[in-house]
C-alpha cells in the first residue's frame, strides 16, 4: 500500500505545488493515484489555507476528489484544526459528507472519543500514534484499538539516521497492534530513510507534499505524483535488497 498524503499542513509558503483548493486537491489526488498511490490523505482548507474540519469545506473537497478518484480517501482530525474535543466532535456529528477513513492522533485530548464517533459513523480510523508521544501505551490500553483500520506509525525526528532508530522503537513499542495493520512513515529529513525502512519490513507507507517536500536526490518535487513515483520506486529498490540479502541466496542473485 502506498498513501499519498497531499498537503497536510503545508500552506503557499511551502510552494505552488502544495495543493490547497477542491480543485486543486482533486487534480493532484488523480496524477498521485495515476502514478501508482492506492490512497489518499487530505487536509481540507479554509479559503485562508488553514486546515478545518468544517462541513462546509469538507464536502466540496471529498466531492471534487472522489470525482476524479477510485481510491478512497481520509482526512485528518488533527488538534490543531479544531482544539476544543468537545468541538471536534461537535464538527464531526455536522459531517454531510462523509471520509472513507479519518486520522486520530491518540496523544491528543479526546482521541478516544473522536475514535468512537467515527467509528459509530461507520468511518475508518487511522490511529496516529507519533514517536516521542505516549500515544503507543494509550493505543495499547485502548479497548477501541483492535477496531481501527490501520495505525500511523508517524516518525517525528527528522534528522536520518535518529528517524530510522525512532521508527524501530516506535515499532517496538507498539508490538502486536492489536493485529491490525501499521503504515510507517516519517517526516521531511526523515521521510525517504523511514519510507525504506517500511520497505525492507515489508510495511505499508505514504509520501507526498504532507510529508516532504523534495525528492530522494534533494531536489525539490514538482508535484505528489513525482513523490508518489520516486517512493515506489525507493520501496521496490528497498524490497529487492531483502529479497538479495535473504540468507540461503547468493548476493546479488536472482530471486
Amino acid at each position: 500500500m502506498m498513501q499519498v498524503c497531499l498537503n497536510g499542513s503545508r500552506t503557499a509558503a511551502d510552494g505552488v505545488a502544495v495543493p490547497l483548493t477542491p480543485e486543486s486537491m482533486a487534480g493532484s489526488a488523480a496524477e498521485a493515484v495515476a502514478a501508482g498511490a492506492t490512497d489518499l490523505h487530505v487536509h481540507p482548507k479554509t479559503p485562508c489555507g488553514r486546515d478545518t474540519l468544517s462541513p462546509r469545506v469538507l464536502a466540496p473537497v471529498l466531492s471534487a476528489i472522489r470525482a476524479r478518484v477510485p481510491v478512497p480517501v481520509g482526512v485528518t482530525t488533527g488538534a490543531w484544526a479544531e482544539p476544543d474535543p468537545a468541538a471536534r466532535l461537535r464538527r464531526i456529528r455536522d459531517w454531510t459528507v462523509l471520509p472513507d477513513h479519518a486520522s486520530v492522533n491518540w496523544h491528543e485530548p479526546g482521541a478516544e472519543e473522536t475514535a468512537a464517533l467515527l467509528m459509530e459513523l461507520g468511518v475508518g480510523v487511522e490511529a496516529g500514534i507519533w514517536s516521542g508521544t505516549d500515544g503507543a501505551e494509550k493505543f495499547a490500553a485502548s479497548p477501541l484499538g483492535p477496531r481501527v483500520l490501520r495505525v500511523l506509525a508517524e516518525v517525528t525526528d527528522t534528522d536520518p539516521p535518529v528517524a530510522v532508530s525512532s521508527a524501530r522503537a516506535l515499532l517496538s513499542a507498539l508490538g502486536t497492534a492489536h493485529g491490525r495493520p501499521v503504515l510507517l512513515h516519517g517526516e521531511d529529513g526523515g521521510a525517504w530513510p523511514v519510507l525504506r525502512l517500511a520497505g525492507r519490513l515489508g510495511l505499508a507507507t505514504r509520501i507526498g507534499l504532507e510529508d516532504v517536500l523534495v525528492l530522494p536526490d534533494g531536489e525539490r518535487a514538482g508535484s505528489n505524483a513525482q513523490l508518489v513515483a520516486a517512493g515506489l520506486a525507493e520501496y521496490a529498490a528497498s524490497r529487492e535488497g531483502v529479497t538479495r540479502d535473504r540468507p540461503g541466496r547468493p548476493a546479488g542473485g536472482s530471486p
